[in-house]
């Protein structure tokens, strides 16, 4: 009776076996029709952006779709175990191929739609887009049937150094490509842009499912002078790309200069635990600092400093208002320090208003603001002129951009310096719990006060960049909240959302928060509430944020690691224990 239960079983799984290999036959399939898709046109008229009425040659929105279909199948190809693959899903590929086929199903679906709403008619699109839409439904609903064979990712084998420094070139590049691809889309298409993020936020997404950017970390991490190289080189050949114009490279500037806020804010809060809501002002002392300072022709005082003067005057500024303010307010803790810090930003926004003569000493020129601050010169390089190099003409912005690389560098060495050093310690340890913290020796106060300053001085340092990059300052450019960042609001989501306590979270978070706006500016006032919406949404699927450091992640998934094993598996392990008990 045994060995026929055991024979039925057999039987049984035997027949249900091929049904995961068939299913992912579909995917691929779909897959493959998909992208064939991408090359008939979706349109007949070219009144919709973009031109989608070309055959044989995809237009962008179309290029999205034909690579979502091509991440499927290769993920469906490397689940059914085709030589070569292998590597594409270390941690198991169901949940990877799903999101991606998800994804590739909403961008084209989203592109269909987008269509119909813009030329007014269901007639308006051509059968090859209701065949990229019903081909892309295909893998989505067969990928979500399969069964899950999420696992503990194998430690992989070590390849050869100089393959390791080839896959990290590769993947700073293709980051590059994709980062320089959502910036350079054109304004005018906001189509374009939405389906981008929708690729791109799902691919993200997939690529941690199958446990493919653990190994990626780990390769980068052995090898981190080239990583740190490969960076800076990718980040200088942004604006070589950019062969428009300064259009787009001023998006990449006010990134950086709202990344670099961002990161001086990460100490306060990330590594020092302390809710900074009028953080935005220290920025404001350093760009009125240095447009008071630089010649202006409205400037109050009537000087003109080089810029190395300037910068150092904007950061020692920002760091006397630093300890001015944090002298007689750190002694509070949590809500009572949020509110303090919100009223002095809002103090700091009204006072600036109010010095024009009338209200009061005539500095800041009121709400006019300070303008016609005269552009940066270097030794005979003035940085709001056009320059040659390797035979490629940069503009105004491309140079400021540069100057911004810099500043970035520097940040993140004191970052990396401080957060590593003993009052970086200090600071973790206030930050998890002030009171035990105090009760082993640490002067609390103190370390607290170090934090507010060394973040204000950052922040007065990437003002003084921002006051010539706009050449005028105004009060309205610094407020708590409003739909066009840096304000306080933004820079303490790009912190929270980006990752607390890291290097590239708040680098990510910022170049989210201030790209996505500034390519979704047809939604003017519901900007906020899709912005709200999305923050809801990001931090109850990943609270720790995009990029979380160690300690965040095991404090929102402390069990990942057993969830990692399937059921089978896990059984299996617990049989063992039993085993070695009883045997014991």
């Amino acid at each position: 009776m045994t060995e026929t239960k055991t024979q039925t079983e057999n039987t049984t799984e035997g027949s249900a076996a091929p049904k995961p290999a068939a299913l992912l036959w579909t995917v691929v399939a779909g897959s493959v029709v998909t992208a064939v898709s991408t090359f008939l046109a979706w349109t007949w008229t070219t009144a919709f952006p973009g031109n989608l009425t070309i055959y044989g040659n995809p237009a962008p929105l179309q290029l999205l779709t034909l690579v979502g279909a091509v991440l499927t199948g290769l993920h469906a190809l490397s689940a059914l175990g085709v030589k070569g693959l292998g590597w594409l899903t270390p941690a198991g590929a169901r949940k990877a191929v799903w999101i991606l086929a998800l994804g590739t199903f909403a961008t084209t679906l989203f592109t269909a739609i987008s269509i119909i709403v813009e030329l007014g008619a269901l007639v308006d699109l051509e059968p090859g887009a209701g065949v990229a839409v019903l081909a892309a439904a295909v893998p989505a609903v067969a990928s979500y049937l399969l069964p899950d064979d999420t696992r503990k990712a194998a430690p992989a084998k070590q390849l050869p150094s100089w393959a390791e420094i080839l896959i990290v070139v590769a993947v700073f590049a293709l980051g590059l490509y994709v980062v320089t691809f959502g910036i350079d889309t054109d304004d005018s298409e906001p189509q374009l842009f939405i389906a981008y993020l929708i690729i791109v936020g799902f691919s993200a997404t997939a690529l941690v499912k199958s446990g493919l950017t653990r190994r990626l970390s780990a390769i980068t991490a052995r090898n981190r002078q080239v990583t740190v190289t490969s960076a800076i080189v990718m980040a200088i050949a942004f604006p070589f790309l950019q062969q428009s114009g300064d259009t787009y490279t001023l998006i990449a500037v006010n990134i950086l200069i709202f990344a670099t806020v961002a990161l001086g804010l990460n100490i306060v809060v990330g590594l020092a635990g302390l809710l900074d809501l009028g953080y935005v002002a220290f920025l404001g002392v350093g760009a009125y600092t240095a447009a008071l300072v630089s010649g202006a022709t409205s400037s109050a005082f009537g000087i003109q400093f080089p810029f190395w003067a300037a910068a150092l005057t904007g950061m020692a500024a920002s760091l006397v208002f630093g300890v001015v303010i944090g002298a007689p307010t750190l002694r509070l803790r949590g809500d009572y320090l949020a509110i303090v810090t919100l009223g002095f930003g809002e103090i700091f926004r009204i006072a600036m208003g109010n010095l024009d003569g009338t209200s009061g000493p005539q500095i800041t020129n009121g709400p006019n603001g300070i303008p016609n601050i005269p552009q940066l010169e270097f030794f005979g390089y003035n940085f709001g002129e056009s320059h040659t190099v390797l035979g490629i003409e940069l503009g105004a912005y491309a140079n400021y951009y540069l100057l911004m690389i810099l500043v970035m560098a520097l940040v993140v060495v004191v970052f990396s310096r401080a957060g590593n050093s003993r009052i970086g310690r200090a600071w973790v340890a206030i930050r998890e719990d002030e009171t035990a913290a105090t009760a082993m020796g640490i002067n609390g106060f103190r370390v607290k006060l170090v934090a507010f300053a060394l973040g204000a001085c950052l922040a007065g340092l990437a003002g003084t960049v921002q006051a010539h990059v706009n050449t005028t300052v105004v009060p309205e450019n610094y407020v708590f909240a409003g739909p066009v960042p840096p304000n306080s609001a933004f820079l303490l989501a790009a912190v929270i959302l980006g990752g607390m306590g890291t290097i590239s979270g708040p680098i990510v978070g910022s170049a989210l928060l201030f790209l996505i706006p500034a390519k979704l500016s047809f939604l003017q006032d519901y900007q906020l509430l899709g912005f709200g919406i999305a923050l809801i949404v990001l931090m109850r699927t990943r609270p720790e944020g995009l990029i979380a450091n160690k300690r965040a992640r095991l404090e929102f998934h402390e069990n990942d690691d057993d969830q990692r094993v399937v059921p089978e598996q896990r059984q299996s392990e617990d049989a063992g224990v039993g085993t070695a008990k009883a045997g014991a």
